[in-house]
Protein backbone atom coordinates (compact mmCIF):
# COMPACT_ATOMS: atom_id res chain seq x y z
CA UNK A 1 0.00 0.00 0.00
CA UNK A 2 1.31 3.46 -0.85
CA UNK A 3 2.17 5.78 1.99
CA UNK A 4 -0.42 8.37 2.80
CA UNK A 5 0.38 12.03 3.21
CA UNK A 6 0.22 13.72 6.57
CA UNK A 7 -3.17 14.46 8.15
CA UNK A 8 -2.50 18.20 7.91
CA UNK A 9 -1.88 17.95 4.17
CA UNK A 10 -5.08 15.93 3.70
CA UNK A 11 -7.06 18.46 5.76
CA UNK A 12 -5.70 21.33 3.68
CA UNK A 13 -6.53 19.45 0.48
CA UNK A 14 -10.13 18.87 1.57
CA UNK A 15 -10.51 22.53 2.55
CA UNK A 16 -9.07 23.57 -0.84
CA UNK A 17 -11.66 21.45 -2.63
CA UNK A 18 -14.44 22.95 -0.49
CA UNK A 19 -13.19 26.44 -1.34
CA UNK A 20 -13.20 25.62 -5.06
CA UNK A 21 -16.76 24.25 -4.89
CA UNK A 22 -18.35 26.82 -2.57
CA UNK A 23 -16.34 29.98 -3.09
CA UNK A 24 -15.00 32.39 -0.48
CA UNK A 25 -17.80 31.72 2.02
CA UNK A 26 -16.81 28.05 2.44
CA UNK A 27 -15.88 28.60 6.10
CA UNK A 28 -19.54 29.21 6.92
CA UNK A 29 -20.71 25.86 5.48
CA UNK A 30 -21.68 22.77 7.43
CA UNK A 31 -19.14 20.71 5.49
CA UNK A 32 -16.30 22.95 6.72
CA UNK A 33 -17.47 22.66 10.32
CA UNK A 34 -17.79 18.89 10.07
CA UNK A 35 -14.35 18.40 8.51
CA UNK A 36 -12.65 20.60 11.10
CA UNK A 37 -14.47 18.87 13.97
CA UNK A 38 -13.42 15.43 12.70
CA UNK A 39 -9.79 16.43 12.29
CA UNK A 40 -9.68 18.00 15.74
CA UNK A 41 -11.38 14.97 17.29
CA UNK A 42 -8.94 12.49 15.72
CA UNK A 43 -5.74 14.46 16.31
CA UNK A 44 -2.96 12.21 17.59
CA UNK A 45 -1.29 13.05 20.87
CA UNK A 46 1.86 11.53 22.32
CA UNK A 47 -0.23 9.35 24.61
CA UNK A 48 -2.68 7.97 22.10
CA UNK A 49 -2.01 5.79 19.07
CA UNK A 50 -4.83 3.56 17.97
CA UNK A 51 -6.41 1.92 14.98
CA UNK A 52 -9.37 4.32 14.98
CA UNK A 53 -7.05 7.26 14.26
CA UNK A 54 -5.46 5.40 11.34
CA UNK A 55 -8.90 4.56 9.98
CA UNK A 56 -9.96 8.20 10.25
CA UNK A 57 -6.82 9.26 8.37
CA UNK A 58 -7.49 6.70 5.66
CA UNK A 59 -11.13 7.82 5.39
CA UNK A 60 -10.10 11.47 5.08
CA UNK A 61 -7.54 10.60 2.40
CA UNK A 62 -10.21 8.67 0.48
CA UNK A 63 -12.63 11.61 0.78
CA UNK A 64 -10.00 13.99 -0.60
CA UNK A 65 -9.47 11.65 -3.55
CA UNK A 66 -13.24 11.61 -4.16
CA UNK A 67 -13.45 15.42 -4.14
CA UNK A 68 -10.51 15.84 -6.51
CA UNK A 69 -11.79 13.15 -8.86
CA UNK A 70 -15.28 14.67 -8.93
CA UNK A 71 -13.87 18.10 -9.79
CA UNK A 72 -11.71 16.61 -12.57
CA UNK A 73 -14.66 14.61 -13.90
CA UNK A 74 -16.87 17.70 -14.10
CA UNK A 75 -14.11 19.63 -15.88
CA UNK A 76 -13.66 16.85 -18.47
CA UNK A 77 -17.41 16.41 -18.87
CA UNK A 78 -17.89 20.11 -19.58
CA UNK A 79 -14.91 20.11 -21.94
CA UNK A 80 -16.02 17.19 -24.10
CA UNK A 81 -19.81 16.90 -23.71
CA UNK A 82 -21.16 20.41 -23.36
CA UNK A 83 -21.50 21.43 -27.00
CA UNK A 84 -23.98 18.90 -28.31
CA UNK A 85 -23.53 17.84 -31.93
CA UNK A 86 -20.13 18.71 -33.38
CA UNK A 87 -18.92 19.03 -36.93
CA UNK A 88 -16.44 16.52 -38.31
CA UNK A 89 -13.60 19.06 -38.06
CA UNK A 90 -14.34 19.77 -34.38
CA UNK A 91 -14.61 16.07 -33.51
CA UNK A 92 -11.31 15.32 -35.23
CA UNK A 93 -9.66 18.28 -33.50
CA UNK A 94 -10.71 17.00 -30.06
CA UNK A 95 -8.53 13.93 -30.47
CA UNK A 96 -5.70 15.76 -32.23
CA UNK A 97 -6.44 14.80 -35.82
CA UNK A 98 -7.01 16.77 -39.00
CA UNK A 99 -9.30 15.83 -41.83
CA UNK A 100 -7.61 15.03 -45.15
CA UNK A 101 -7.66 17.71 -47.82
CA UNK A 102 -8.62 17.26 -51.45
CA UNK A 103 -6.19 18.16 -54.22
CA UNK A 104 -6.95 21.72 -55.21
CA UNK A 105 -7.17 23.05 -51.62
CA UNK A 106 -10.76 22.21 -50.68
CA UNK A 107 -11.35 20.42 -47.38
CA UNK A 108 -13.21 17.17 -46.92
CA UNK A 109 -16.87 17.76 -47.75
CA UNK A 110 -19.94 15.81 -46.71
Amino acid sequence: MATMSSPLRVCRGILKELRVMQGPSYKESLAYSYVMDQFRKNKVTGERYCRAQQEAHHDSHTYLCLLESTRNHLYLHNLYHSKGERSQEEAAGLVGLRLPTQPGGKGWEK
